[in-house]
């Protein structure tokens, strides 16, 4: 009976939290002074110019047992559970639980992280997209506008400095970590000047298997935008630690660095990475041939495992690597071109001399127009003889009732839009892909950022089906700087493209995806 009446008394806390909480958020710009601590990072960016609020007092407490609040507060979005711990002292202790004991477990909706010209340079901004709102965060130093973003994931960005250093930033805490020093990379040496300053660097040109040409002398600003592609943090759950995954020039090479490590590890003697994931001690890598390799870098001798061969030739997709919501793996291939461009499942590789890039074009429309003109490059239908190698099979089509409509709006005045984004099940055991045509239940999270594959039901905000997408061909990027960002959700079903927001960021460092994430690192990995 005492129970019983506990959990009546519980339940109806509950739904008086749930609308006292509502009422609160509702009404919080008027009611709450907002102090100049972590709060201030999240003050919204409205469209509009709102009418000048007067400072108030704090709100009292509403009363809740502290139990309660954390319940609630552990279903909140981040700037949501922000906000809530400025209400008032009983809700600021409930949220100081939830964050630095690390029970607050709730899944984040991914936000828009960028940075705007008319914000200072130490600025940048997250866009909710539950909320539809804009947070301005001030970043530490150097100034993220100086800084290149090589990747996104557990709440961290990985950025580059003018200096060529790698930083970790966490955008909501302010946290920030120094990485191993360039100069650490297995390729990378430094040239010293007459005072003893370095000045410039040597990049050798080689893999683990073969040297392809003598090296190379690069400035920093040179070498920054030729050496790092891509880069990642994974909790490594063995040691409480982190682990720093790099993959970088030349030729798309792997490196690591563990918590406390003074310099990156290389991981021969593969090359051509696009993606990674690390899962239970184990890393995984995809190639842009659709090799999977395998790294346990919890073994006192690190060795490479191919688990799945190469699948296709060489073309100019974007690669991705996600755990599979049916346990296994999820390769996902993003097809780039112009928005005048009807791109099929196999596109070829066209190299245009004005603009000096590759880019995947449909191949009968141009071969039908000059079958023989300079630069079309038309290779042949790939033949695999050995019979362990992986095969494309196609799974069942299933019907989309998604009635959406493409919506273009700046990926109008880009110059190259994602068309096509295709999804495949890894069968490791009969080394193939199977192709699946619809997620139902999930979605899709690409980009410069750690990929994901959401449960649609945790994010009901969001679009079943879809692929939100931000612009990731470095190759691209580095070829037009100034050029808008390729950034939407495509409809998985039907390929029809929706705006998430109308053009807001500046271009560079381009936007990426980020998970918010209040847990604080507290380790150096760095001695």
């Amino acid at each position: 009976m005492e129970a019983c009446s506990r959990a009546g008394t519980m339940s109806s806390l509950w739904a008086l939290a749930v609308n006292l909480l509502g009422l609160v958020f509702r009404l919080l710009p008027e009611l709450v002074c907002l102090p100049p601590s972590l709060l201030k990072k999240f003050r919204k960016v409205e469209y509009t110019h709102p009418p000048t609020l007067e400072p108030r007092t704090l709100l009292t407490s509403p009363g809740l047992p502290h139990d309660v609040l954390e319940v609630i507060f552990g279903n909140l979005e981040i700037p949501d559970l922000v906000r809530a711990g400025s209400v008032c002292h009983s809700w600021r202790a409930a949220y100081s639980s939830l964050r630095d004991l690390g029970t607050y477990k709730r899944s984040q909706t991914p936000c828009l992280f960028y940075t705007s010209e008319s914000a200072d340079d130490n600025v940048a901004c997250l866009y909710s997209l539950v909320e539809k709102k804009v947070y301005k965060l001030t970043l530490p130093e150097p100034p993220i506008r100086s800084r290149i973003l090589i990747g996104s994931s557990s709440g961290w960005l990985i950025t580059a400095d003018e200096r060529l250093e790698l930083l970790l930033v966490n955008p909501v805490t302010g946290e920030q970590i120094a990485l191993p020093s360039v100069v650490t990379i297995e390729h990378v040496k430094p040239i010293f000047d007459s005072s003893g300053a370095i000045h410039k660097f040597e990049l050798s040109y080689y893999t683990g298997e073969k040297v392809y040409r003598e090296p190379e002398i690069h400035d920093r600003d040179h070498l920054r935008e030729e050496l790092y592609f891509k880069a990642f943090v994974f909790p490594d759950l063995s040691t409480g630690s982190y682990i720093v995954v790099l993959i970088h020039h030349p030729y798309y090479q792997l490196s690591f660095a563990r918590a406390g490590d003074d310099k990156w590890t290389w991981l021969p003697p593969n090359a051509g990475y696009r993606d990674c994931m690390y899962i239970d001690g184990v890393l995984y890598a995809l190639t842009k041939v659709g090799e999977i390799d395998a790294f346990d870098l919890s073994a006192s001798t690190v060795t490479r495992m191919v688990i799945v061969g190469k699948v296709k030739d060489y073309i100019y997709e974007s690669m991705y690597i996600i755990p599979s919501p049916w346990d296994g793996l999820l390769q996902v291939w993003r097809i780039v071109d112009s928005p005048s461009h009807e791109v099929q499942d196999d596109p070829a590789i066209v190299f245009h001399p004005d603009h000096k890039v590759w880019r995947a074009v449909n191949r009968r429309e141009h071969e039908l127009e000059d079958g023989s003109a300079p630069g079309i490059l038309n290779y042949p239908e790939h033949v695999d003889e050995d019979g362990n190698a992986p095969r494309i099979v196609n799974a069942l089509e299933q019907d989309n009732e998604d009635g959406d409509t493409p919506e273009y709006g700046p990926a109008t005045h880009v110059k190259y839009v994602t068309q096509k984004i295709l999804v495949y099940k890894v069968d490791m055991a009969a080394k193939e892909l199977v192709k699946i045509n619809s997620l139902p239940h999930h979605l899709l999270f690409l980009g410069h950022n750690l990929s994901l594959c959401l449960h649609a039901e945790e994010h009901s905000q969001l679009k079943a089906n879809h692929a939100y997408f931000t612009d990731d061909h470095k190759e691209l990027i580095m070829a037009f700087k100034d050029a808008s960002r390729d950034i939407g959700a495509l409809n998985l079903g039907n390929r029809q493209r929706k705006q998430i927001v109308s053009k807001i960021w500046s271009d560079m460092p381009y936007p990426t995806w980020i998970v918010p994430n209040l847990m604080k690192m507290n380790l150096e990995l760095r001695k």
